[in-house]
């Protein structure tokens, strides 16, 4: 199977697998075997993307607390201080790796309890590709909470 394909697949099957356990934000939808399947959001806003695919997990401050967080073998990381602890400047292209699912240096990504949104965010609707877009609002959106 192809590595593309792989990060298509990865992260429904995990929110299929941790549905059962909450009830998830915007852009679910329920098939018809009763599966939920994550779905692209329209808004291409930092905060809407935040709350339809990271609160989950990461909770709607993002300090790792989100309802899911429990269901996790690795608690969801504290996405307040990633600037803090980088020496105060936020990293970038770290979390865009992460969010792309292209950061295998860390256990719980390397094993994909975080579901890859890139592929997600780069769906086509109307023609565009706006996954970029998508990825670089989150990106702002995550550098306006961190904590000093």
């Amino acid at each position: 199977m192809s590595r593309k394909i792989v990060f298509r697949i990865l992260p429904l099957l995990f929110l299929v697998s941790i549905g059962p356990f909450v009830g998830f934000a915007a852009g679910q939808t329920k098939t018809d075997a009763g599966k939920t399947e994550q779905q692209l959001i329209y808004s291409v806003k930092g905060p809407d993307l935040f709350r339809a695919y990271c609160a989950t997990c990461h909770g709607i401050g993002g300090k790792g607390n989100g309802p899911a967080a429990s269901a996790l073998k690795v608690k969801p990381a504290d996405l307040t201080i990633l600037a803090k602890n980088n020496g105060g400047k936020f990293p970038v292209g770290r979390v865009q790796k992460f969010i792309m699912g292209d950061e295998p240096s860390v256990n719980s990504h390397g094993s994909r309890e975080m579901p890859i949104w890139g592929p997600i965010f780069h769906q086509i609707e109307d023609d565009q590709d706006l996954g970029n877009v998508r990825l670089q609002n989150l990106i702002k959106y995550l550098q306006t909470i961190q904590q000093m």
